[in-house]
């Protein structure tokens, strides 16, 4: 764990001040998860192509309307990609002050806005349909949507986040780490997957109900109920990422209770600021007070456990 630490002794200036270096705060799942996501932009552009060829050749609208939409979902997942090369190619880049962890959760963010307009669109599609019913050819739309939905299914294996993989670690810190950050950004892509086989099975049991007892109403019924939980995965999805962008300590957060409980017993605490650095990774500073002022190394030595806090600053002020 590398320090800043101001003791009484330099009051006017910072002392213990650490040796130059590197602010890396990416996980160590972070080329794992740029190499799958790339897996499964792969795949999704070669189901796209292979729809929209089968559609053309064999005359099916819905084999290329599905087709387009897969380009639009292979788009949708390459923000996470970039974000990913990005924040890898610019990691030790010193004009970063605290490192490019958090361009993941950038990423994110614009990727649920992203969701958020699929759901849009899904809910106006479905709300046009109920109001104007189209014809629709049940064993070819079931055919694609039973196709979609295993690429997606398969797509989602990829992105899901094994916590028991291994916890997440960086090179600023020499620490083990035990602490398992989520990586909105991988979320971000495995929540556009999931939406895509949401709306598949949705789709294949309104087709079924259409075939078998013609309900041609029960597609966009269902397309609608789609529609409100894509926009509810959206939303959530903008609250973790937002969130950490904007610095915010959700309620259930555990480390600043875990940094008093530390420091109480010997200085009291004035200030303490907490955000996060990267998936698992947090930055704190912490002014203390006390009326037997120690080094800062004493304060450093108390809070060693906590190996989410990769970036400490600590200010030691006598009591007045």
């Amino acid at each position: 764990m590398h320090d800043h630490a101001e003791h009484p002794a330099a009051s006017s200036r910072l002392a213990g001040m650490a040796a130059p270096h590197e602010h890396v705060f990416l996980g160590t799942d972070h080329d794992r998860n740029a190499r799958r996501t790339r897996l499964v932009i792969g795949i999704t552009a070669a189901m796209m192509v292979a729809e929209i060829a089968a559609g053309t050749v064999f005359g099916s609208m819905a084999l290329v309307a599905d087709g387009w939409h897969m380009a639009t979902h292979a788009a949708a997942l390459s923000i996470t990609a970039a974000s990913y090369a990005y924040a890898r190619k610019h990691a030790r880049n010193p004009a970063f002050s605290f490192g490019t962890g958090k361009i993941g959760d950038l990423a994110a963010f614009a990727s649920a806005v992203v969701l958020a307009v699929v759901a849009a669109l899904i809910g106006w599609e479905s709300l046009w349909r109920m109001a104007n019913p189209v014809g629709i050819d049940f064993t070819q739309a079931i055919l694609v949507a039973v196709i979609g939905l295993l690429v997606n299914l398969g797509s989602a294996v990829l992105l899901h986040e094994d916590h028991h993989h291994h916890g997440h670690a960086h090179d600023h810190d020499h620490h083990p780490h035990h602490s398992h950050g989520h990586d909105s950004n991988l979320r971000a892509a495995y929540l556009h997957v999931l939406a895509d086989a949401l709306t598949s099975v949705l789709a294949i049991a309104a087709l079924l109900g259409g075939r078998i007892w013609g309900w041609v109403w029960l597609d966009p019924a269902i397309g609608l109920l789609g529609a409100v939980v894509i926009a509810r995965w959206s939303f959530g999805l903008m609250q973790q990422a937002g969130g950490v962008l904007v610095d915010y300590i959700p309620k259930d957060e555990h480390l600043p209770a875990e940094i008093r409980a530390a420091l109480d017993p010997v200085a009291k605490i004035t200030d303490l600021h907490l955000w996060q650095l990267g998936p698992g990774q947090h930055g704190a500073i912490i002014a203390l007070c006390t009326d037997h002022p120690h080094p800062p190394a004493t304060y450093r030595a108390r809070l060693a456990h906590l190996h989410e806090l990769a970036h400490v600053t600590i200010e030691v002020n006598p009591a007045a």
